[in-house]
């Protein structure tokens, strides 16, 4: 028997609330003015891609390759922390009109990110490890060279939750919400499935809630991914991420257990430190004693 469910939503985080703050302005971080620079010649970081040659970073392609044979999803989140992905932007009407001769034509057009519905109707920001692979999926899109924290960031600015790696590829790799807040931060991200400090959140959560025997985490069956070739990866999966088993006292009514499954869940959406740091989570549970 299992429940699924997505913790409350969340606030920004204050690193990516003054990041976004600052989009925009005329001075840039220190508070030096834009106006006026010479942006020309070598070293400029605006020009760091000009000799790309498109190909995926061999560290990123590396990870993602590793999950098929034991590699973690944190050893992704860290390759992808220095390295270059494609965004796909396409052209889309800013205004339109009728010309001399009658017919629709345009007159000013905006370049825009793309980006997806996931399953359960959340927003998604694809993005590319290579010029081929973006081309491959929408061939009409530009492909977009950026750090791969300033995609995350880029994703948090439009609404998206998750980050989907390669869409359409031999292997596709979801960036959940807390690794996609982590990226843009530019932090170190452990799953929620390998993090100590929310055992004692969950401890802390089933107090006083009697008919609970005992609880552990693991990793939810929406983890794991297959490519193409139908290779089980491990990770890369757009959820669940969490897993919580439960222990209950034998012989509880159903109504009972799906009160005491909601009142967990209340329970774990109003713990900061919970919410920030799972994206998805789904309740299994047990009698306590059988195996």
């Amino acid at each position: 028997m299992s429940a699924e469910g997505n913790p409350a939503p969340r606030h920004l985080p204050g690193h990516i609330a003054a990041a976004l703050h600052r989009a925009g302005e005329g001075t840039d971080s220190a508070g030096q003015p834009w106006a006026g620079r010479d942006l020309a010649g070598e070293g400029n970081p605006l020009h760091r891609f000009d000799a790309d040659d498109g190909a995926a970073d061999p560290a990123v392609e590396a990870a993602l390759e590793a999950l098929a044979s034991g590699g973690t999803e944190e050893a992704v989140h860290e390759a992808l922390s220095a390295a270059r992905v494609f965004v796909p932007v396409v052209a889309t009407l800013a205004e339109g009109g009728l010309g001399d001769h009658g017919f629709a034509e345009d007159k000013e057009a905006d370049m825009a990110l793309v980006t997806l519905s996931a399953p359960d109707g959340r927003k998604a920001l694809p993005a590319f490890t290579s010029v081929a692979r973006l081309e491959s999926w929408h061939p009409e899109a530009r492909p977009v060279a950026v750090f791969a924290p300033r995609a995350a960031l880029s994703a948090v600015s439009e609404g998206a939750e998750l980050v989907v790696l390669d869409p359409g590829a031999d292997r596709t790799f979801v960036l959940r919400r807390p690794a996609v807040w982590a990226l843009a931060q530019q932090r170190l991200w452990t799953p929620s499935y390998r993090d100590e400090t929310l055992v004692q959140v969950v401890a802390a959560a089933i107090e006083g809630i009697e008919q609970i025997r005992g609880v552990r985490l693991e990793p939810g069956k929406g983890v794991v991914s297959r490519d193409r070739s139908g290779r089980i990866l491990n990770g890369g999966g757009p959820g669940p991420e969490l897993r919580i088993v439960l222990e209950l006292s034998a012989g509880l009514p159903a109504e009972s257990v799906r009160g005491i499954v909601a009142e967990l869940n209340g329970r774990l959406a109003r713990t900061e430190r919970f919410a920030e740091a799972v994206d998805s989570i789904e309740v299994s549970l047990r009698t306590a004693g059988v195996r």
